[in-house]
């Protein structure tokens, strides 16, 4: 279980998230809402262990992997080695993996080669090729058409389903809130204070 005990989190003078707890157990998806600016991606770094400037208490399940807006691949480095690198999997775990997400054959091609939804599949290759215990996705499937979401979200919801970490979500979708999530709550003011739903 990953726990979460928030005073806050500014920026210089402006507070950005107010008091807030949070805690998300294994096999849990925790959906969080909240208008563009709300805090959510903030609160999502705090969580994954990226932002450690706040004032508050984190309490991680153990390995954590996150996925970003943007797939944040490393352009210099060939698809296998964006999924090695950054998690310690061995090349045969990596093709294994990218093999999952439909990408077996592309091991050797270059981040600039790829389509923005292939971008986003290797993304979640890196993820899972982790063994998160906690998982964070932060919009991963923002700005893709809507039959490529289809294919992702089922995809993910397989793969949480089998690996069962304890993921946390934003999204303004409601399509991919509603297919992944268990419970959701919502970023609302300013700061922003976290409301069940």
């Amino acid at each position: 279980m990953i726990r979460l005990d928030l005073r806050g989190k500014s920026f210089g003078a402006t507070a950005i998230l107010g008091p807030l707890s949070l805690a998300v157990a294994p096999g849990e998806v925790l959906g969080i809402e909240g208008s563009s600016g709300a805090g959510k991606s903030t609160l999502l770094r705090i969580l994954a262990g990226v932002d450690t400037r706040f004032d508050g208490d984190l309490h991680p399940a153990g390995r954590s992997a996150m996925v970003f807006q943007s797939p944040t691949l490393m352009p210099w480095r060939r698809v296998i080695d964006n999924v090695t690198l950054p998690t310690g999997a061995t090349g045969a775990e990596a093709r294994g993996w990218l093999a999952r997400v439909g990408l077996a054959g592309m091991e050797q091609h270059w981040p600039g080669q790829l389509s923005l939804g292939q971008a986003r599949r290797v993304g979640l290759a890196r993820a899972f090729a982790a063994r998160p215990e906690v998982l964070i996705l932060d919009e991963p499937f923002v700005s893709l058409d809507q039959e490529r979401v289809e294919d992702l979200l089922d995809l993910t919801a397989a793969l949480i389903a089998e690996t069962r970490p304890a993921v946390i979500l934003a999204s303004h979708s409601e399509a991919e809130l509603a297919r992944l999530t268990t419970r959701r709550a919502r970023l609302e003011g300013r700061p922003a204070r976290l409301l069940s739903r």
